[in-house]
């Protein structure tokens, strides 16, 4: 606020000092991180090679919020929270409680029947006369 008032040389040189310490601590910060996501990487590593792509995946993409937008009936987006429980509840109820249960059908079921004959004593013999 200094510099902002009165753009002297030595609020010039305080804001100076103020932003090189603050990119110090910042980039002390980021490699403190970094190390510590390099470590989790390595102890995924021996817990299995699916879980390393999933952590590098993660790690590439970075955060990424969810978010839960709904449709109601009209077409409209409904993002909040009671709203779109209100309609996944509807939603549930309407596949639930399908008309027309009653027309299921019995249906018959077939066995498959063996294509290999059943082994016989006979049949041992006359392959090793065979071989």
């Amino acid at each position: 606020m200094q510099w902002l008032q009165d753009p002297k040389q030595s609020n010039v040189s305080k804001w100076n000092n103020v932003t090189h310490e603050a990119c110090t601590h910042l980039r002390k910060k980021r490699r403190k991180y970094l190390k510590a996501k390099y470590m989790n990487l390595k102890q995924t590593v021996q817990t299995g090679i699916g879980y390393l792509y999933r952590a590098i995946n993660d790690f590439k993409k970075g955060y990424q919020p969810k978010t839960n937008t709904e449709k109601d009936e009209k077409g409209d987006l409904v993002a909040d929270r009671h709203s779109v429980l209100t309609r996944y509840r509807n939603r549930v109820s309407q596949l639930l409680n399908t008309h027309g249960v009653n027309d299921i059908r019995q249906t018959e079921i077939y066995t498959a029947k063996p294509l290999v004959p059943q082994p016989s004593a006979f049949g041992r013999q006359r392959r090793l006369l065979k071989s």
